[in-house]
């Protein structure tokens, strides 16, 4: 049996509403689409790609608007800034 809460998230291609995810599970799902990035660059058709890219998208902004402030690491900077 479904959950309604889930299903009311769910659409037919987005997934959940990256706003109405937990940080865990933002993180997580982050860490899945970065996981399978290669693959679906050099082995997924199109419209897989398409929505690989807008959903990483989604999950990056999402993540970004929530840690505006996040800690740089000093030693992955290519150039001054």
């Amino acid at each position: 049996m479904s959950d309604p809460e889930v299903d009311d998230r769910v659409g037919s291609e987005t997934g959940i509403d990256p706003a109405g995810l937990a940080d865990e599970d933002l993180l997580r799902e982050l860490g899945s689409l970065h996981r399978t990035r290669l693959q679906t660059l050099r082995h997924g058709p199109d419209a897989a790609l398409a929505n690989h890219l807008r959903r990483t998208a989604e999950l990056e902004t999402e993540y970004l608007a929530r840690h505006p402030g996040r800690e740089i690491d000093p030693h992955r900077l290519t150039q001054d800034f």
